[in-house]
């Protein structure tokens, strides 16, 4: 099973909104074959590895790292497959939580005699796809915040300047989060002041679509972004309403066509700045099933108030700088006592360089409305 979880992540930033999956084949304590999932469209990882096998399969054992799909999609099941090849056992790592499965296909190989044993590598199967868990489960993107902090907790000095906070090597691993989550989210004082491009550089057909809060669609038709919206989906979310009085509102709607001319998506949501919750809902309809937010401090204070962060990646670079206008990576009002902070949990901690990485889940216990600029 941790050969078939290494087997599955080489799909990483490929299957999206499919999971990521595993498969090998044993036979006589020998693997005779194996195959992972490694594309969204493309056959999943039980057939590949059944179709891959140059020897006899019949009587041999079947370990997959998510329970095998039992309805026909853009492939046919990998249930069909499993019992056309006489497979004697299969090992799953974890039940599909997708309702077209949902422990089907585990009750469809059984009812044709093949053995099924569950819950191997149970915890660290979901973990790999917890983006898709998020996505079937809840019908919205999983979101992972990304910042990165100086040990005095700032992201820029007093006068802006922000290159760079950390060292080469935390931002290597930051292109291969851009690579893992299939959106990419900032606000629209960040376009304004970077002009990103927010792409994957280390594997450019993997980049993510480019998602920017930008109430009053002052984003400028010359930023990278929107020059690059024909090469790589971007989104822009804005607000309809903002717009009342005739002078902002022609400039408003100018802007609107204009975007729409160069190949931006714009997502119109209810009330006067950008309601956050309905523009991922939105997102999610378009199958963006997990969304990398790079912030600023402003967003990612509206997002977590909004309780629509799931994941925390912090980069600590060993610096100080000070400045009581220094901005930090965390904005807007904050808890007022400590009680209330937002807790992390399932931590893991990692070195990229000098710099120092934590990263673990949101541990919530409401949620509260919010919007963004």
């Amino acid at each position: 099973m941790r050969r078939a979880l290494a087997l599955a992540e080489q799909g990483m930033g490929y299957t999206s909104p499919n999971p990521m999956v595993g498969c090998v084949v044993v036979r006589d304590g020998r693997v005779i074959s194996e195959g992972f999932h490694e594309h969204y469209g493309g056959f999943h990882a039980e057939r590949n590895a059944l179709l891959n096998c140059t020897e006899e399969v019949a009587g041999a054992d079947l370990y997959v790292t998510l329970e095998p799909c039992c309805h026909y999609g853009k492939t046919p099941p990998c249930t069909e497959i499993i019992i056309e090849k006489k497979i004697r056992r299969v090992f799953v790592g974890v039940v599909d939580s997708n309702p077209l499965v949902g422990g089907k296909g585990i009750r469809q190989l059984r009812q044709a005699g093949i053995e099924v044993v569950t819950g191997i590598l149970e915890e660290e199967c979901r973990a790999l796809n917890e983006v898709f868990f998020h996505y079937t489960e809840n019908a919205m993107p999983f979101v992972a915040m990304k910042y990165a902090m100086t040990l005095d907790g700032k992201i820029a000095c007093a006068s802006g300047d922000s290159k760079w906070v950390t060292t080469e090597a935390s931002r290597a691993y930051v292109q291969e989060l851009r690579k893992r989550y299939t959106g990419i989210l900032v606000g629209i004082e960040t376009v304004l002041k970077d002009n990103p491009r927010l792409n994957c550089r280390i594997e450019p057909e993997c980049s993510p679509t480019r998602l920017v809060c930008d109430s009053r669609l002052r984003i400028p038709l010359d930023s990278n972004l929107v020059k690059t919206a024909g090469d790589i989906p971007t989104y822009v979310a804005c607000c309809g309403q903002y717009a009342q009085e005739p002078e902002e509102a022609q400039r408003f709607q100018r802007q609107k066509e204009a975007l729409q001319n160069a190949g931006v998506h714009l997502v119109e949501t209810t009330g006067k700045r950008v309601n956050l919750r309905e523009f991922l809902k939105k997102m999610a309809e378009e199958k963006v099933d997990s969304i990398l937010l790079e912030g600023g401090g402003e967003l990612n204070a509206s997002m977590l108030k909004e309780g629509l962060v799931n994941r925390v990646y912090a980069f600590i670079a060993p610096k100080l700088i000070g400045g009581r206008k220094a901005l930090s990576p965390v904005a807007g009002e904050g808890v007022e006592r400590m009680a209330d902070a937002s807790l992390l949990h399932q931590i893991q901690t990692c070195c990229w360089g000098d710099d120092f990485m934590i990263t673990g889940l949101l541990k919530r216990e409401g949620e509260t409305g919010c919007s963004q600029d």
